[in-house]
């Protein structure tokens, strides 16, 4: 079986294990551009796992015409009804850097008002085997009187995002 060992939650200085950085540009009164940069600052032998990047946008969007920048296995759609862009990379390697751009057309000529509805970018991921803060488990004893199980010896890492959030 498997159980949680501990979690725990940094609040200090730290290297995040992904940097995104967001830009918007009007290219006219009813079409916007954004283009959203990620990261990854993890060693190279690691990965983040369905990493999931959503993009909240104005809602007087008429239409989204999305690029992805690589042949990795990803994929990013508009959301209608929810007003986002949903973009998904299924193995996102560590030293590595995806782009999307996204041609936003609005239904009325922009106003600040629409700029201000954008954002902010969020962020989902796991990062098997990797953890930010450097902590490890060197002893594992478990004191279980009537044992009907043998325990392996091994120790999982899992970094997981809870609130991984990127201002515009």
């Amino acid at each position: 079986g498997e159980f949680a060992l501990m979690n725990y939650r940094i609040t200090g200085d730290f290297l995040a294990p992904f940097r995104i950085t967001p830009f918007i540009e009007e290219i006219s009164p009813t079409l916007v551009e954004v283009v959203i940069k990620v990261r990854a600052d993890i060693p190279e032998k690691n990965f983040g796992s369905n990493v999931q990047v959503i993009f909240p946008i104005a809602r007087a969007t008429n239409g989204v015409s999305i690029r992805l920048d690589s042949n990795i296995d990803q994929s990013a759609e508009f959301k209608g009804k929810d007003s986002r862009i949903e973009w998904t990379i299924k193995k996102f390697r560590g030293c590595s850097e995806h782009t999307m751009r996204a041609k936003i057309t609005l239904k009325e000529a922009s106003s600040s008002n629409v700029r201000r509805e954008m954002g902010p970018v969020s962020l989902g991921f796991e990062i098997p085997m990797h953890n930010v803060s450097n902590l490890q488990v060197k002893y594992l004893r478990i004191q279980e009187q009537h044992k009907a199980y043998n325990p392996y010896r091994w120790v999982r890492y899992l970094t997981q995002s809870a609130s991984y959030v990127a201002r515009i």
